[in-house]
């Protein structure tokens, strides 16, 4: 349920967060977030539980059943229920409690502006998404740059993935904007990256690889080489080899502009990115870590979410589905729903594969997402939100505020009602130690333990595993003064990540425009003999 929305520039960003305990981190706190969205062709006919679990993954099934039954979301200003249906023309209403994560420290660098030709060029730190999405909206660039440095408006011309850094060049009006946006897509840029890459690649003059790219999964954003893709040519030449760290680095000049285009064509090659985490992953693609593509022949073959083993026996995810048939996210059915051709057994398990890594990666949240079962309803505190205009009158989706006449949200009620607001009701309390515990794991030896307060024994099924969810525990108490949930939302927080696992060696690194030539610095991970640390 965390639709991207533009925020408008009467709403002030939220408080910082404490300083990180991890260094080279850049955090703000938790915030109560509105937004409103006009219902999609996609969505239409089908109940609202089933729409935001498979279009969102940010959160368990039974969190969003749990979500909408607290009536923080509204259809049309009435309390939309696990089971309502979306209509065409339904204006859906939402208000979500946003922990965005945290983002690299370093900050972003504007390399030139010419304020008279109305353009920007900056270099974009990885780890920082260009656009409010998912879990990001104030620590996305867009936001960075009209709240920080002052721009009124900004308007992107071409986009980085979040874990790439480099150049990208932002127009200041939508004219300049458009104009250099035909001049990318008609094929007048020359562009330029600089990647690191596993193993020693041919040190011929150039290697060309021109096998076209698919979006096989738009919630993963998975992109492979498939026949009925998208053309899309990349031209590589190695730098310079390092045989301490068996890896080569790379210029690469791709010729198209497709999604995940160069990290796609390396892993074609049997180079992937060397810290690239999902492409260079053989726990999703296999020892070949994809090399030569996969089978595109179609299949019918799913298979539902698998919990990680040591969560097997407390898995919640489905335990309290009303509905004889399970959701489609639950049976797996969801996998290829938005792929525009049907997909193969290959592309099928790579993307359950994924997925399954990714709720292993984050089980702290996915997993164990039963704490809110245990007390009331969502609260916002003191949201303002839009009374629902007439029908004629409704906008296309945006922000949920307004700077005219709102009333105060409140958990059951309708907003939007032509009635008096109900006076806002106290905050909800934090589950005590003992109640979180008997959720939890009632049979917990740490139940007695102040130190540990509400988490759960570390049980995974290896020493080190277990070692390791001890030590996640321990570093989100450190980082939220012993707190290991949220006490507005009940969202199980995470320990800070490491900020070299907040960005990919893939950078852009110089665009031969119309408008001059541009360049950053060489990133410092493309140094001859450069060490990191490997996970």
């Amino acid at each position: 349920m965390l639709l991207a929305a533009m925020a408008p520039d009467a709403v002030p960003a939220p408080a910082p967060a404490p300083e990180p305990t991890r260094p080279g981190l850049r955090k703000i706190a938790p915030y109560w977030y509105p937004y409103t969205a006009m219902a999609k062709g996609r969505w239409l006919n089908r109940e609202i539980l089933e729409i935001v679990s498979t279009e969102f993954r940010d959160r368990s099934v039974e969190y969003y059943r749990y979500a909408l039954e607290s009536g923080v979301t509204t259809i049309n200003g009435k309390i939309a229920k696990a089971d309502t249906i979306v209509r065409n023309g339904d204006r859906i209403e939402n208000i979500v409690h946003r922990h965005e994560p945290p983002v690299a420290s370093k900050p972003v660098k504007i390399l030139h502006e010419d304020r008279e030709r109305e353009f920007i060029v900056i270099d974009k730190p990885g780890s920082i998404p260009v656009h409010a999405t998912g879990r990001y909206f104030y620590l996305s660039l867009v936001e960075i740059l009209q709240r920080e440095f002052g721009y009124p408006k900004v308007y992107t011309v071409n986009r980085l993935d979040r874990l790439t850094s480099g150049l990208m060049i932002i127009g200041l009006s939508s004219p300049r904007a458009h104009a250099l946006s035909q001049e990318f897509v008609q094929g007048g840029v020359k562009k330029e990256y600089v990647a690191r890459c596993s193993g020693e690649f041919p040190a011929e003059e150039e290697v060309v690889v021109d096998q076209p790219l698919l979006t096989v999964d738009r919630q993963m954003g998975l992109n492979i080489v498939h026949p009925e893709g998208k053309l899309a040519k990349t031209v590589f030449k190695r730098l310079n080899y390092d045989r301490s760290t068996n890896t080569s680095v790379l210029l690469c000049r791709p010729l198209t502009g497709r999604s995940h285009q160069i990290r796609v064509h390396l892993q074609y090659l049997g180079h992937p990115i060397a810290n690239d985490p999902v492409y260079s992953e053989s726990k999703i693609w296999g020892p070949n870590l994809g090399k030569g593509g996969i089978d595109t022949t179609p299949s019918h073959e799913r298979a539902p979410p698998v919990p990680p083993p040591h969560l097997l026996a407390t898995d919640t995810a489905t335990s309290t589905n009303a509905s004889s048939q399970p959701l489609p996210r639950e049976s797996g059915k969801d996998i290829g729903m938005g792929s525009p051709v049907p997909l193969s057994a290959d592309a099928v398990g790579v993307i359950t594969r994924l997925r399954n890594m990714k709720d292993e990666n984050e089980d702290w949240s996915r997993w164990r997402d039963v704490v809110f079962k245990a007390k009331g309803r969502l609260h916002p505190k003191g949201m303002p939100h839009q009374k629902l205009p007439p029908q004629n009158r409704r906008k296309r989706g945006g922000p949920g505020w307004t700077e005219g006449e709102s009333v105060t949200y409140v958990a059951g009620s309708s907003p939007g009602k032509e009635e008096t607001p109900r006076p806002q009701v106290a905050d909800a309390a934090p589950l005590t130690d003992e109640e979180a515990l008997a959720i939890l794991d009632p049979a917990s030896p740490f139940a007695e333990n102040p130190l540990v307060r509400v988490a759960p024994a570390p049980d995974a099924p290896t020493e080190i595993g277990r070692a390791k969810q001890a030590a996640a525990q321990i570093a989100v108490q450190e980082e939220n003064d012993g707190a290991l949930y949220c006490n507005e939302c009940y969202l199980p927080l995470h320990p800070d990540p490491p900020p070299e696992r907040l960005y990919i060696f893939l950078h852009a690194l110089r665009y031969t425009t119309s408008l001059g030539v541009f360049e950053t610095d060489m990133p410092e991970w493309a140094a001859q003999g450069w060490q990191w640390e490997r996970t």
